[in-house]
């Protein structure tokens, strides 16, 4: 084989390797991207087509008044693995920025929105309301979570009510291993007592995943929609 053919294989597979790697990282940034905001659109759809019905069923002149973050609201129905119940919205990260919350975290399910870890608190009960999400990749829901500060909003709505959560730390980097984060008191948070907390979790550094971000947040506010958005989302 002469030396004309070998230098031209070896061009041949380079251009052939390059473009598959174009090829992945345009599917890594962008296809996934573009799957998981349709997804999540999906997501959001269904609830509030759910949440619609469950509206025009209810009992005529039934609400709730505005409650105070010390009494917890009606405690409701199991979530469903893999199923959407709430939206969450964070000011901080954009006044677009809102996203679905399944239940589960699994890889599927994280394709599709946040995921809340069977397992921790439910919505507004007592305990620690835990939710993970990607930091990069489908969608990028969390690529800004590193911007969190103590007293950002974080507020929920599963349709009937709106939650609003205040962040009490900045973001706290721990291993994967650490599962102590999202204990019903999570120690490192600073809070010493049971509560309503909320635990947020991404993957750090912004491209791997072998450390963790955290952050920690209590109750601050509930309300029925009927009165309308909260004040955080009014600004």
């Amino acid at each position: 084989m002469s030396v004309r053919v070998v230098v031209r294989t070896f061009s041949e597979l380079c251009i052939t390797v390059g473009t598959v790697i174009v090829l992945f990282v345009v599917y890594v940034l962008f296809w996934t991207g573009v799957k998981a905001d349709t997804a999540m659109d999906d997501q959001i759809e269904q609830l509030q087509k759910q949440w619609a019905r469950n509206s025009a069923t209810a009992e005529p002149g039934r609400s709730s008044s505005t409650e105070s973050p010390g009494k917890a609201p009606e405690k409701p129905a199991a979530y469903k693995d893999g199923r959407p119940f709430a939206v969450m919205y964070i000011p901080r990260l954009g006044f677009t920025w809102n996203k679905p919350v399944l239940e589960g975290t699994r890889t599927k399910t994280l394709k599709k929105g946040l995921g809340h870890y069977a397992g921790t608190a439910q919505l507004g009960q007592r305990g620690n309301f835990a939710v993970a999400g990607h930091r990069r990749t489908y969608g990028d829901p969390f690529k800004d979570f590193p911007r969190l500060r103590p007293g950002d909003p974080v507020v929920l709505t599963d349709g009937t009510s709106w939650f609003t959560y205040r962040i009490d730390t900045k973001p706290y980097r721990t291993l994967p291993s650490d599962t102590a984060v999202i204990d019903p008191v999570p120690r490192k948070s600073g809070y010493t007592r049971e509560g309503r907390y909320l635990t947020l979790t991404t993957c750090d550094p912004e491209w791997g995943h072998s450390h963790r971000l955290i952050v920690w947040a209590h109750l601050d506010e509930t309300q029925p929609v009927e009165a309308g958005k909260p004040e955080a989302l009014r600004r």
